[in-house]
């Protein structure tokens, strides 16, 4: 992909001094890590909707359905201005071609999700999102977003970039005309990716593919993504990559000898139980790849879904899944 991904982020995020206090959230991992294969295009709601720094800090209340964006100390009411602004700056990102979008968690503007909403006695309620950060997920829902709280998950973290890649390449291909065609190619490479997290959605997708020629194809391309994104926001767990690690091992059945058989077999099974990282397991699987030379693999995303250099498969699996299971081992019949 020559092309960097786009991606909005909360400004505060980069190290931009936007917050109430005139201070930062700088994520280094974001900035610096990220940062090399992303074009960052940061959006500060308060600041862009005309409040200065420093400001009054606030907060959400009211109807969690709709709540109302007030200043915590003279109870000013910021709720139009801000969704005024929000209305006119999403058709501007809608233009930027984001791939998605990194909030910053709990902000009254800017959190996803599990922002307090406080009652008129100032006690919190219940949860939302912010304000512009709703008004953006309703009109991208298809979009990937997250907060930088949750990205410090490895495997959210790994979910989320392996989304904004996925819409990167999609986006890409939409670019080259978006024919029926190029949907079954891109189909054909991402199949073991959508395995990882749904087999039973990897056939609905390949139907979808299989019987576009002569469909109308927006409708296509919307029913195909709709259902893509929404298969890829589920885990890949350890029992689904086991799953399209011995599906590719079929592959290798008449070349492999015995020794290297066992082998493979012995790094997905410590895979499995979460000994060691998925990497090992996808580098033997590259290996013979590139030395039996399969066609079907080379174009496979889920043996590069992003920058090796990010390191996402690297971890192994929780502590406490392994402990999780462990328990349910030594309890069952």
């Amino acid at each position: 992909m020559p092309e960097n991904i786009r991606l909005g982020i909360s400004s505060c995020l980069l190290g931009n001094p936007v917050r109430y206090n005139g201070g930062h959230k700088l994520d280094r991992c974001l900035r610096d890590e990220l940062g090399k294969y992303v074009d960052w295009v940061p959006v500060c709601p308060e600041v862009e909707c005309g409040l200065g720094v420093p400001r009054e800090a606030m907060h959400l209340t009211g109807d969690p359905a709709a709540p109302r964006l007030v200043t915590s100390r003279t109870g000013v009411d910021h709720t139009e201005r801000m969704l005024s602004w929000a209305s006119r700056r999403l058709d501007e990102l809608e233009a930027e071609g984001l791939c998605g979008f990194v909030f910053k968690s709990r902000s009254p503007s800017s959190g996803m999700r599990g922002v307090k909403v406080y009652t008129k006695a100032g006690m919190p309620s219940k949860t939302g999102p912010g304000l512009f950060a709703g008004a953006f997920m309703e009109r991208f829902p298809l979009l990937p977003v997250e907060d930088e709280d949750r990205l410090k998950d490895p495997i959210l973290r790994e979910n989320f970039i392996e989304r904004i890649f996925v819409m990167h390449r999609w986006k890409a291909y939409l670019k080259t005309g978006g024919s029926m065609k190029g949907l079954a190619d891109f189909h054909t490479g991402h199949e073991l990716l959508i395995m990882a997290h749904s087999p039973k959605a990897l056939k609905a997708l390949g139907l979808l593919a299989a019987n576009a020629e002569g469909a109308p194809p927006g409708e296509v391309h919307d029913a195909y993504l709709k259902t893509l994104m929404a298969t890829l926001s589920l885990k890949a767990t350890l029992a689904k990559n086991t799953n399209v690690l011995k599906h590719i091992m079929g592959h290798f059945k008449n070349q492999l000898t015995a020794d290297e058989k066992q082998e493979m077999k012995q790094v997905i099974g410590e895979y499995r139980q979460g000994l060691v990282p998925l990497i090992v397991s996808v580098t033997l699987v590259n290996h013979y790849a590139r030395k039996f030379g399969d066609p079907y693999l080379e174009k496979q995303v889920y043996l590069h879904p992003y920058a090796s250099e990010l390191k996402l498969r690297n971890h192994a699996a929780p502590s406490n899944l392994l402990r999780n299971r462990q328990t349910r081992a030594r309890h069952a019949p």
